[in-house]
């Protein structure tokens, strides 16, 4: 996810609203997933059915947003004919992630001890956060996982995962961004092709073999390495956003065979995965693997689509907007969420079917509304 920069286009915003639809309806389908793969919660087959299909559906969310900041942040010394300072670019972005994600860091890790102090036990923590590795409420917990931030998030923020990454991005962004701005059409389709050989890297490494184009034991830097993971996302973002538009229905026409085909791989694959005996994490997430084939194909889909979409109406343009300017806020505090309003829909009788949809729906609304609300009453820096 990319911070709010100068100049609006909208069916970029679209795109950041598709984005996180996608991104909550992933983590209300940990209620079902969390149950099927690990034993956590209630489990049957109704449960994993369409925890899997909603699960495999809302694969591209992340790389949306890895393709958002690189259709925003690349090309940026191009434009102005000279290299990004490292400094100020820098300090213009670190501190609007590390800042809300300190403070958010400790909000997560505190809430089961806070659960406990106000008189909820390991239910409650279950609850509101599936993937824990343990129902403990003890202040010692909260605080390990506290001082643990700075290096490792812990599964009861299971999505502050992605901000490691995203500090990690930026880090390389300005040289990255130097490289694409003097660079051809022809070398930058090099690059991708390149990038997307890396992206079945998974999948010889799980069925050809564990060690393959020169890895081994001693050496994780294969073949691919320096052309493999989340930058090849940044470029593609990039690459989108600077072709000519085509017509939307030709564009529909390329994105849903492509759509299908990755969707079923992920469902299919994902599927095949959990019915192995004892099946390892890295086993269960390998056809959800957000760099892989199937991932890509589905992204590319909905980012052909999406981009052709024409936004004409300020009204509507403008509201688009709002995803922006509390987007981070959003993405920090959605999670808090999930487990109450997943029980709520459940608890209403909604079909197992359009739980995860109908909870994604409400998860967002809330959490948009939420962050706005703080915004108007603590200020712009609290996401």
């Amino acid at each position: 996810m990319t911070l709010p920069t100068s100049g609006r286009d909208s069916r970029l915003d679209l795109l950041r609203l598709v984005a996180f639809f996608l991104l909550i309806a992933c983590h209300t389908c940990d209620p079902f997933n969390a149950a099927a793969t690990y034993g956590s919660g209630e489990a049957n087959a109704e449960f994993t059915r369409w925890g899997a299909v909603w699960g495999a559906f809302v694969r591209p969310c992340v790389p949306i947003f890895v393709m958002l900041t690189g259709a925003l942040l690349l090309g940026r010394s191009g434009r102005s004919q000279s290299p990004v300072p490292l400094r100020s670019f820098y300090a213009a972005r670190l501190p609007r992630v590390l800042f809300p994600f300190a403070i958010w860091s400790v909000v997560y890790y505190l809430f089961p001890f806070l659960l406990g102090v106000l008189g909820y036990g390991a239910d409650a923590v279950t609850l509101f956060f599936p993937w824990a590795e343990t129902t403990s409420q003890t202040f010692g917990t909260a605080l390990g996982r506290i001082l643990r931030a700075p290096y490792n998030f812990s599964y009861v923020a299971c999505h502050l995962w992605y901000i490691y990454m995203l500090v990690g991005l930026y880090l390389y962004l300005p040289i990255f961004d130097a490289w694409v701005s003097q660079s051809t059409a022809r070398q930058r389709r090099f690059v991708l092709l390149v990038w997307v050989a890396s992206t079945f890297l998974p999948y010889v490494a799980e069925f050809v073999s564990p060690y393959s184009f020169g890895t081994c034991d001693w050496n994780q830097f294969g073949l691919f390495y320096y052309f493999s993971g989340f930058s090849g996302y940044m470029l593609l973002g990039y690459c989108l956003r600077r072709r000519a538009r085509i017509p939307l229905l030709r564009s529909v026409a390329i994105a849903v065979p492509l759509f299908a085909a990755g969707y079923a791989v992920s469902l299919l694959g994902y599927r095949r995965m959990i019915s192995l005996d004892n099946p390892t994490p890295p086993q269960v997430e390998l056809f959800w693997t957000y760099c892989t084939p199937n991932v890509l194909l589905m992204t590319l889909a909905i980012c052909l689509i999406v981009l052709q979409v024409p936004l004409r109406r300020p009204r509507l343009c403008g509201w688009l907007s709002g995803i922006t300017r509390c987007g981070f806020g959003i993405y920090m505090v959605h999670y808090l969420f999930v487990g109450p309003i997943f029980w709520a829909v459940t608890s209403c009788g909604v079909p197992v079917s359009l739980r995860v949809p109908a909870a994604a729906v409400l998860v967002l609304a809330a959490s948009w509304c939420s962050v706005a609300l703080l915004k108007r009453l603590l200020g712009e820096r609290v996401g």
